[in-house]
């Protein structure tokens, strides 16, 4: 049934009370017709013009902007951590929605790309021992990345999670540029291990700090801020200057060792004993 209002009193909300209904009853039964302001009240009240729905349920966009020189990460932190009332759940959309979706995923990405550089170096070296001496000197480089960053202030969002990826590419070459003399020197002269990874770290001492300041000289103008978008991308910089300068400093002494130590754990494994050096 569609009941319709005389035009002239369309206009008036009032008007909604002299509607008369007819009884659920048989036709012709002559029962009274019922005033529909005996059924229902009228009300006046202050409502949205529209009411919007995200899935089933009824929702309420509330927008917010950043003070300058603030990132999104920390507000994103801030409004998860806000206590909602029983029965309002919250979704992030926009651009908050797209910064967490693209952080969820980088934590695998860092993993899968180290777990490739493993396959890559285990193929070429054919070897399962030395692609972790040239992995070994990561977690310096890690730690050296986000000490900077805490250093400077620095958020860790996805410029910085890119540096990361490209300071894994640097420090790596490092290691690869010494092993890989080193094994070189073993297969072709009789050499100990000791020998051949001393003469690795004295012959390839220049190419190591040549290559690894070519790095730093061309992500130092983004470290400092220089540029009219550079603030941005401020955070990839200090994450490949800091990685670079620790891993530079601990990888010359550290990765021989491991070197050393995992080389006599292969012979150990093949021999069944560790051989003297």
């Amino acid at each position: 049934m569609i009941l319709e209002v005389d035009p002239k009193h369309q206009e008036d909300p009032e008007s909604l009370a002299r509607l008369y209904l007819k009884p659920d009853q048989l036709p012709g039964s002559g029962a009274p017709l019922v005033p529909l302001g005996s059924l229902a009240t009228l009300s006046r009240k202050v409502g949205p013009l529209a009411v919007n729905h995200q899935g089933q349920l009824p929702a309420v966009t509330l927008s917010f902007n950043l003070k300058t020189g603030s990132s999104i990460g920390p507000v994103v932190d801030r409004i998860n951590a806000m206590n909602l009332p029983a029965g309002i759940t919250g979704s992030f959309q926009g651009t908050a929605q797209v910064f967490q979706s693209s952080l969820q995923g980088l934590g695998l990405l860092l993993l899968v790309a180290v777990g490739v550089i493993y396959l890559v170096l285990g193929i070429l070296y054919e070897s399962f021992i030395h692609p972790l001496t040239i992995l070994s000197g990561l977690p310096s480089a890690a730690i050296g990345a986000l000490a900077t960053l805490w250093l400077f202030g620095v958020d860790l969002n996805i410029y910085a999670m890119v540096g990361i990826i490209l300071l894994i590419g640097i420090v790596k070459k490092n290691a690869i540029m010494m092993i890989d003399f080193a094994l070189q020197a073993r297969a072709t002269s009789q050499v100990t291990a000791l020998e051949a990874i001393t003469q690795g770290c004295l012959v390839r001492f220049r190419p190591i700090m040549m290559t690894t300041m070519a790095a730093l000289m061309g992500t130092l103008p983004l470290a400092i801020g220089i540029g009219t978008v550079s603030n941005s991308r401020r955070s990839l910089g200090l994450v490949v200057v800091g990685g670079l300068l620790f891993s530079q400093l601990i990888t010359l002494f550290i990765t021989p060792v491991i070197y050393l130590y995992l080389d006599r754990f292969q012979e150990w494994l093949r021999r069944g004993k560790p051989p003297g050096y």
